[in-house]
């Protein structure tokens, strides 16, 4: 119960931001509907911090354990062949239930949903076993991420142009709430096959190639694909609560067969290697079945809550707050959104604990955290900028991965390999959601085009905390340059005065 309450409160603190703007919005600037857009959204709100809270609590007690389990037990096997077949598989059927990739697949006309999943989910696939790989033979991982960002680039010139922003926007949504606890346990089984003390550092960087995998096979599907236009969004018409009742038990049986769907892969594979290797005790047993109860609950509330009325709520504010402001209110509104919305992030809290205990306090985590706020916020107004200008996500995407390729030549590798997992901490349930839905809103307002105006915004949500880490990175190995020289020149100092 206590872990419940813990995971409320985390919840919470998430959406309560959003929910203060949305109101400070309604009751000034942007008034929207009564019952088709506040009292939905409010009632949406509500459903989602629950249905939050129970994914996480689901996930922390059910998903990380077997990616513990199942990362050991195939380890232990000895066999590479059986490795790379068997985290290949495994990283397919965790992708295949991320929620916030069922989600932005369901905002892509002309394309079927099951395609594009399936597409990112290869790629994820493929990009567990090179990080196993990677482990394996200690490969550098800047080397490898600067090969994959080199040949995104160059596919990036040849896919179609509604295809290119969804592309880069697909790693960022892949990389949600189930692939990053789960990958994250599975590396630190995957990385024991080594057995010395690097095992923590090594399951670091596994996120950061599970993000740009999938873009390159997203690009690659770009080249015979194109989405048709106009968004797959609308805004229900709602007159009373009965109606808002009504609307959410006439559609959410369909979000309890998705997800069934979706989980049933993963369950599957642990219960092979139950039966075949693990034989884990009943009541460890009875825990796992426990938090994945909850894992499906919440991920069902989640959905419904977010397709329903979460994001055609932030489709409406994005509407009508650039038809009834300007172009200037609605960057401004954006940087704001980024600002607190990361900043509620719960694992926001948990990277900045890392990365103070990494550098010994070099770096605290209030720093850190006002340097991920500022960052988030730049990128939504980014994005907003996108919006209403047309602006290619090329003119961003390339020049700030750039940027931080160059750094990770000056600062540790931890510290490489934290910064590019970091992009998936920002990128949570709320950018795949919310901010999504307004720039699609907004865009479509202005009468552009969404595919290559509105997608996006969660891909530079991911890009900024990449670039915010290599810079702390880089301030840790000044400080710690400095301090070894500090240290030396006394020692020097005393051995000319004796001589």
């Amino acid at each position: 119960m206590e872990l419940l309450l813990s995971k409320l409160k985390e919840a919470t603190f998430s959406i309560v931001p959003i929910i203060i703007l949305v109101m400070i919005l309604n009751f000034t600037i942007v008034p929207m509907p009564l019952w088709s857009g506040v009292a939905l959204f409010l009632s949406s709100a509500f459903l989602m911090i629950l249905g939050i809270s129970l994914f996480n609590l689901g996930v922390d007690i059910s998903l990380i354990p077997i990616g513990e389990y199942v990362g050991s037990a195939i380890v232990k096997s000895r066999n590479l062949l059986l490795i790379i077949i068997m985290t290949f598989v495994l990283g397919i059927f965790v992708t295949v239930a991320e929620p916030d990739l069922i989600i932005m697949a369901g905002q892509i006309n002309g394309v079927p949903n099951s395609i594009i999943i399936t597409t990112v989910s290869i790629g994820v696939g493929l990009a567990v076993a090179v990080a196993f790989l990677r482990i394996l033979f200690q490969f550098p991982l800047s080397y490898i991420l600067m090969g994959c960002y080199l040949v995104a680039y160059i596919l990036s010139g040849f896919t179609s142009s509604d295809f290119l922003s969804i592309a880069w926007e697909s790693g960022a949504v892949s990389t949600g709430p189930i692939l990053v606890p789960f990958v994250m346990a599975f590396g630190l089984g995957l990385a024991s096959v080594r057995g010395d003390k690097t095992t923590e550092e090594d399951s670091f960087g596994l996120v950061a190639l599970t993000l740009i995998w999938p873009i390159i096979a997203v690009l690659i599907l770009g080249l015979f694909f194109a989405p048709s236009s106009g968004s797959a969004m609308s805004a229900p018409q709602l007159e009373s609560f009965s109606d808002i009742v009504l609307l959410y038990s006439s559609n959410i049986s369909e979000y309890f067969v998705q997800v069934a769907i979706a989980l049933f892969p993963m369950i599957f594979v642990f219960v092979v290697f139950q039966v075949w290797r693990l034989r884990l005790r009943t009541k460890t047993l009875l825990k796992i079945g426990a938090g994945t109860i909850y894992t499906y609950i919440g991920l069902v509330l989640f959905l419904a809550s977010a397709n329903i009325g979460f994001m055609p709520a932030g489709y409406q504010l994005g509407g009508i707050l650039i038809k009834n402001t300007t172009s200037l209110v609605l960057i401004l509104v954006g940087l704001a959104i980024g600002f607190f919305v990361v900043a509620a992030e719960p694992a926001v809290f948990v990277l900045k604990r890392q990365v103070e205990e990494v550098t010994k306090g070099v770096i605290s985590a209030k720093a850190m955290g006002i340097g991920l706020s500022v960052g988030v916020a730049v990128s939504v107004g980014l994005a907003m900028l996108r919006v209403v200008t047309g602006l290619s996500i090329l003119y961003f995407i390339i020049p700030g991965y750039t940027i931080a390729h160059i750094l990770s030549f000056y600062i540790p590798p931890l510290f490489t390999s934290i910064a590019f997992d970091a992009g998936a901490v920002a990128s949570g349930p709320l950018a795949a959601t919310f901010m999504l839905s307004f720039a699609i809103g907004a865009s479509e307002a202005v009468g552009g085009n969404i595919y290559t105006d509105a997608f996006g915004i969660v891909a530079l949500v991911a890009m900024m905390p990449v670039i915010t880490l290599s810079l702390f990175g880089l301030v840790f190995a000044i400080k710690s340059r400095i301090a070894e020289r500090e240290a030396v020149i006394p020692a020097e100092d005393t051995i000319i005065d004796l001589d």
